[in-house]
């Protein structure tokens, strides 16, 4: 996964909760967790804003959201969640069900507003995301751990919380391999379901993607508890797995631009009598997963948050 260059302006992020590496063929990996709040933003030397510090695996790290603001004097600035535009709001209910605000920033450049950085708590991560002036959405901030912030490093470590970077999918599970708890909840209450993937998060939450008639997403917790069940496509077709290399290039700067350092889970192309009628592609940024949907000439359509 390619990386872009990080302006010397950007959002730290610190957690006072120990994150363990999300590298599962390491002895001593285990789900991450947060357990307390950002601290009162300061704004450095650099341009950078402090908010707190993260113990990845035992080792003292911080972790940073990046390209936040370009470096040509523009200012960011706390501000109140009541201050923010309405849209902002009704963006972050309507696509992070359950969140917890965290903080929020405008960014000004010759005192003129020009954008909001909003961090928000979901499933007990930081998601960080830019949004214009009137509050619509611009993208997904990427995160980057302190260990990889200098001189054009590959943006993450083995062992680090975003370390599934390097393609490797170590959240991928095979199917027989998903506790007989989990599968047993699932095939009995959706027996009609055919199984195509699943995937394991750091909260040892999983997620299964199936098919009956179109594409679903059910999370279940590892006692075999629904979380809660996403229809991800609004019609049945024919949906065959494609690797990443087959996705149209509209597609794929699509989600280079919008998800910063994005990791590639599942993609499928759905068809029917005629042709293509569109993608479904499933993504892990900074361990939040989407699946991103695209047309047949691979426009934008709908982004749902899976967990």
């Amino acid at each position: 996964m390619k990386t872009k260059v990080i302006y010397p302006s950007l959002i730290l992020l610190s957690i006072f909760s120990v994150v363990s590496s999300c590298k599962k063929d390491v002895k001593t990996s285990s789900s991450s967790t947060t357990t307390s709040s950002l601290t009162t933003a300061t704004l450095t030397a650099d341009g950078a804003i402090a908010l707190a510090s993260v113990d990845t695996a035992g080792v003292k790290d911080s972790i940073y959201m990046v390209n936040c603001f370009p470096p040509n004097g523009n200012k960011p600035d706390s501000v109140a969640f009541s201050a923010l535009p309405a849209a902002i709001g009704t963006y972050l209910t309507a696509n992070y069900s359950g969140y917890t605000f965290t903080k929020a920033y405008k960014v000004d450049s010759a005192k003129v507003l020009v954008s909001y950085l909003v961090v928000i708590k979901y499933n007990g991560l930081f998601v960080g995301l830019k949004f214009t002036s009137t509050g619509t959405f611009v993208n997904v901030l990427e995160q980057k751990d302190g260990a990889n912030m200098g001189g054009g490093g590959k943006g993450w470590h083995p062992g680090g919380p975003f370390c599934d970077r390097g393609g490797i999918q170590h959240d991928t599970i095979a199917i027989a391999s998903v506790p007989a708890a989990v599968l047993t909840y699932f095939t009995t209450t959706y027996p009609t379901d055919t199984l195509l993937h699943a995937y394991k998060t750091p909260d040892t939450t999983y997620i299964l993607i199936s098919k009956d008639t179109v594409l679903y997403a059910t999370n279940i917790s590892a006692t075999g508890t629904l979380i809660k069940r996403l229809k991800i496509e609004p019609h049945g077709g024919r949906n065959t797995e494609i690797t990443a290399a087959k996705l149209l290039s509209a597609i794929t700067t699509y989600l280079t631009a919008t998800y910063p350092g994005y990791v590639f889970d599942k993609a499928y192309v759905e068809s029917n009598q005629t042709g293509i009628t569109g993608y479904h592609v499933f993504i892990t940024v900074n361990n939040t997963n989407y699946e991103v949907g695209f047309d047949a000439t691979g426009t934008f359509v709908k982004a749902v948050t899976i967990h």
